[in-house]
This record gives C-alpha cells, structure tokens and sequence, in this order.
C-alpha cells in the first residue's frame, strides 16, 4: 500500500514510518521542517507542509492516490495553533478524503474528553468528532503514555524525574498512570492499515493495570541502573504550578518544556484506558510496563540524557545571567572600563568603542540564548567573543595570565560552557 504519515518525524510518526516501511509499504512523510524530515528517514518521499493550514485541494491533490493516512501529529500546548492542528487539519482534512476509499487512521489520546481540563484533550475531542461524523473509512486510536527509546515530552518528563539527584520529588504521587510500548502502538496501526482491524470505532490502547505515577518514576529509576534515593520531598501543588508558569513563560520564548501546566494537569488527573474493546475485536495486547522497560534499552546514554535535561535549563539561565551581568557591570561604570584600557596603552576612542561594543554583545548573547531559535547561535557567539577577548588581553595584558586570581584563566570555562550548551540543545 501507499501510506502518508502525517507528523511524519515525530516520537509516534517516526516509529509508524519504520513499521510501514519494514512492512514492505511506500511511505510518504508530511512535516513541515525539512531539517527534521531529513533527520528522520531520508529515503522516503516527503511533503512538507504546515498542515494546519493546507488547504483541502492541496491535501486532495497529494493524497489522490494514497491508500492509507495516518494522522500521528499533534501540539501539546499552543493557542491557536493547538486547534490548527488538531481541529483545522482534520477539516481540511476529512473533507479532502470524503467520497473516496482513503482509510484514515487517526492517533488521539486516551482521555480525551469535550468538558477535559485542558485545551489539549478538548481540541482533540473535538477532532475526533470530525472524524466520527465523515463518510469514508476511519479509525481513532486513543493510546495512553507512549514509551519509546526516543526521549520526548512526556517520556522525558518521567527519565528527568527519575534521575532527580540524592532525593526523591514526589509530586502526584498517587495518579494513576497508564503506559504503552512504542512497538506495540506501531502494531496496532500496521494492524488497522492493513484491514486485520475493524474500522468505524474507536480504541484504546494500553497496558492492562494502571500504576500509582511514584511507582512509574521508581521504576523508570531502577530500569536507568540509578541507586535507591537517599530520602523524599513532597513537592505542593502550588510549587507544581509556579514550576508549570515558568514553563509556559519558556514556551512563548520557543521552548516546548514537557513541564508546562497541560503536561502537570494531565500527570495530576492521570492517564488511562481501556483497553477490552481492541483485544475484543483482535488486536494484540500491548504489554505491561516491567516487560516494556525489559525490552527498552538502558544505557550510559539514558543516564546521560535524563541528567543533562535536568541540568539544561540551568545552563541556559546561568549563561544568560553572567553575559547580561557583565555587560550591566560595564555600563553601570562605562569610564573605569575606558579607563583600564587606555593604561594599556588604547588610544581613548578606540577603549570607548571596545567597552560599549563589548557591553552591548555581552547583553544581546545574554538575551540571545534565552529564545530557542537563536540559542544555538548564541552559544557560538558566546564561545567565539570569549576567545577574542583572551586574545586581545593576552597582547595587551599578558601579565594577567600570572594574576593570582586567574582572570584569564577563569575564561576558558566561560568557552567551553556554552559550547556544551550547544551540543545538547536537540529536542528530537
């Protein structure tokens, strides 16, 4: 069959792409940066498109001759663009499919609900809805938390808890928690794609029990081979939500924190399923949770990433902090900088251009890395203005490489920083 995966290059899309493809099926991928399609699977075709905002023509006209659309796409938190994708696509969408023998399959979630708590569940209600009310062949698939070897959103919101340092944050702890391995959702479309499914209903998909949301994280912490936590400390729900602000106040600078207030509501109400009405009607039971982390590896790289994404954010903070504070520091005192310039012998002009010049780079590399599109850069930039200051203080001030309290030494720390920053920032 000729299948399209729209979300192509996401943790669920990927996944289906491989599946397909290792099914003997033509894929077609759809995305909308040609960066990550790439990234992702290369050898595929790919139509790279902003779907929320595709028209029903485009849509028609790029999937004439397609067997199959999967639908893995989706925006945990997002305004109006939240509802462009999971409303607006499947508008544009089912109406571009109506009339012909396009099977859709559809990836919601488990717990969507139209009265649900966040915009989330209630925009993917509302698309679900959409669905429901066409005329050709559908099918939703409702999974609860996906687990998966790549670490994304909510499977690396649980990776960093579990490798909290020294004490355990116990925050939810009693929220009933449902799972499925990513391999077993990937079954269960190839099953839907390939007709061994009935279509026209909906499904969810999980692990059969559910499991306190501090049992999860604990397992998840034996499975990364981290020792027992020395203690606990309840986290309040107040400090949830102050912790779930400062996400969403990332997320207007770019950054999709997994700890914005839809992720902390949904790990407080919890996720779960029933999974009786597909093994019902022939699919194959998905896996508990001690077979699934059994069969996902647990290596250095999983200890690696769960503390790194904790210590992330911190860089990112700690390098804005120190570049927009030296250059405040030099303009709250521009003349003793001219001054310590011109004793090495700069002529005036030149020691006032280098001390405002400089001030003003330090404070935008310091406002620079706080926005994600231009974090990378930053860094870079960061690295390289600190090694043009070594070099010109080395041939101005080379006594200063002997100064006690090691100025110029001190500086190769301040390069070597954000270079690591930079080498950590990829999200998928």
């Amino acid at each position: 069959m000729k299948v399209a995966v729209l979300g192509g290059y996401g943790l669920i899309g990927a996944a289906c792409v491989r599946a397909l493809k290792a099914a003997g099926h033509q894929v077609i991928g759809v995305g909308r940066s040609h960066r990550h399609a790439m990234r992702a699977d290369p050898d595929i075709e790919w139509f790279l498109t902003d779907i929320g905002q595709t028209a029903i023509a485009t849509w028609q006209s790029q999937l004439s001759d397609v067997d199959v659309v999967i639908n893995a796409s989706g925006l945990l938190q997002g305004g109006a663009e939240l509802r462009a994708i999971h409303v607006d696509t499947l508008t544009n969408l089912t109406q571009a499919l109506a009339g012909t023998d396009t099977h859709l399959i559809h990836i919601s979630a488990a717990g969507v609900s139209p009265n649900a708590s966040t915009a989330f569940f209630r925009t993917k209600a509302e698309g679900d809805a959409i669905i429901q009310a066409s005329d050709f062949r559908w099918t939703i698939l409702r999974p609860t938390l996906v687990l998966a070897p790549q670490a994304y959103g909510g499977t690396a919101l649980l990776r960093a808890a579990a490798a909290f340092p020294m004490v355990e944050p116990r925050i939810f702890p009693e929220t009933p928690l449902q799972s499925i391995h990513i391999d077993d959702l990937t079954t269960a479309v190839l099953a839907c794609a390939e007709g061994e499914i009935p279509p026209q209903e909906i499904y969810d998909l999980t692990e059969p029990d559910s499991h306190p949301f501090a049992t999860v994280v604990r397992k998840l912490r034996r499975w990364q081979g981290l020792p027992d936590w020395r203690g606990t400390f309840p986290v309040p729900t107040f400090a949830a939500r102050l912790i779930g602000w400062a996400a969403d106040m990332a997320g207007g600078f770019g950054w999709r924190s997994p700890f914005r207030t839809t992720a902390l509501k949904v790990m407080q109400t919890g996720v779960s399923g029933d999974p009786t009405h597909w093994v019902k009607n022939g699919g194959t039971p998905a896996r508990p949770l001690d077979k699934t982390l059994a069969t996902l590896p647990s290596t250095t790289q999983e200890r690696w990433f769960a503390r790194l994404f904790l210590l992330l954010p911190v860089g990112i903070l700690g390098l804005s902090a120190f570049w927009i504070a030296t250059g405040l520091i030099t303009l709250a005192d521009p003349n003793a900088a001219v001054t310590v310039l011109t004793s090495r012998g700069f002529a005036e002009p030149f020691a006032q251009v280098a001390t405002f010049g400089g001030s003003g780079l330090d404070l935008l590399l310091g406002i620079a890395i706080l926005f994600r599109r231009s974090a990378r850069l930053a860094c870079l930039g960061m690295a390289a203005l600190s090694l043009v200051y070594l070099i010109l203080g080395t041939f101005t001030a080379p006594d200063l490489w002997a100064d006690p309290l090691g100025p110029f030494v001190k500086i190769l720390p301040a390069m070597l920083l954000p270079l690591f920053v930079a080498a950590i920032l990829e999200e998928r």
